[in-house]
């Protein structure tokens, strides 16, 4: 590992002051500290955010909002009964991942953050344009059954491999940053970059921007009812998903009033189409209503590799997302969270 400063701000202004071009901000390191020991990633000073005060609160705002300071572990958050009840899909997409270890380290905006799990990525021997820019993709012509089938590009083929982000996105989250411009919200659906011809650009954050918080708007806890997180995975725990979908539905008098979609492992950012969202409305739940959906919300895939079972993979993961939905959400979190072989909803 390449020798680094190690600084451990008093404040989130400080964090921010001593930031340079070679900096990383350090929270769990559940991430970074793997891809630093295998060099794919080698900072030349970490910034240690452990102890910022005020990062690691949930609260709930006077506007009925919910806010979720970046340094809250992902155990806590999940575990975390009023939270859970009011964001059961969050919680079962949080549990979903890693392992009950890595989750009592791990913080809910390290996850934001957390970079590509492609092999080729991780390797600082291997081609990869989201690593070092105009070196080429190694994935392309490599072992790419797990990669994207939606808006990747030449560049990068590469997924986002985060399962709490899936389900941030279908309810429209806000991220609160701070930086050397000052404070701003990032909607969710703008954090994370397409890949296009700059890969290497994976987020809106500015150079030296800090996540602060994460903000659920008042509205998606109308969603507790009827919400839940699907992870289709090679084996049911310690895995990353070949693809996830996050449903949520509110029900009135039999029919749909509103939806949320949201598909994992497809793309380099979590992907939501909200016209699959809308087609849904005033409907009454059903699984062809529901297979039509998931055609909308996966149209336009297309194999980057020897990946195009992922298509009708994705396809059949949203449709049975959301008739899990439609079902209700469990009065307790299933045996093994976010899997197909979980114990069914009891509403």
């Amino acid at each position: 590992m390449k020798p680094f400063d190690y600084l451990r701000p008093a404040s989130v202004e400080e964090a921010i002051a001593v930031w340079t071009p070679d900096a990383a901000y350090l929270g769990g390191g559940t991430n970074l500290v793997d891809l630093m020991k295998t060099g794919a990633l080698h900072p030349g000073k970490l910034i240690d955010l452990n102890r910022l005060l005020g990062l690691d609160l949930i609260e709930m705002l006077a506007d009925g909002s919910t806010r979720i300071g970046a340094m809250v572990r992902n155990a806590d958050l999940a575990h975390d009964a009023g939270f859970a009840a009011t964001f059961p899909m969050i919680a079962e997409a949080l549990l979903s991942g890693a392992s009950g270890q890595l989750r009592n380290v791990a913080t809910v905006g390290g996850n934001l953050m957390q970079r590509s799990r492609c092999a080729y990525f991780q390797d600082p021997y291997s081609a990869c344009n989201r690593r070092t820019p105009g070196v080429g993709c190694d994935a392309k012509e490599g072992d790419n059954r797990s990669h994207a089938i939606l808006g990747f590009s030449d560049a990068c083929i590469a997924t986002n491999p985060s399962d709490f982000c899936v389900s941030l996105a279908a309810l429209d989250a806000v991220v609160e940053v701070h930086g050397p411009r000052g404070r701003r919200d990032i909607p969710y659906a703008d954090l994370h970059r397409l890949p296009g011809q700059t890969p290497e650009k994976e987020t809106a954050l500015e150079a030296g921007d800090l996540v602060l918080a994460i903000r659920l708007p008042s509205d998606a806890a109308a969603f507790r009812l009827n919400a839940r997180y699907l992870k289709v995975r090679e084996r049911t725990s310690f895995a990353f998903a070949l693809v996830s979908a996050a449903a949520a539905l509110r029900l009135e008098g039999g029919k749909i009033a509103a939806a949320r979609l949201a598909l994992g492992a497809v793309a380099a950012k979590p992907w939501r189409v909200p016209a699959a969202e809308a087609m849904l409305v005033g409907q009454s739940p059903g699984p062809a209503l529901f297979a039509r959906a998931a055609a909308m919300a996966s149209a336009g895939a297309a194999p980057s590799g020897d990946n195009l079972y992922k298509i009708e993979l994705a396809r059949r993961t949203a449709a049975r997302a959301l008739s899990m939905a439609a079902a209700g959400t469990p009065t307790r979190m299933p045996a093994l969270p976010a899997s197909p072989f979980g114990e069914p909803a009891h509403v």
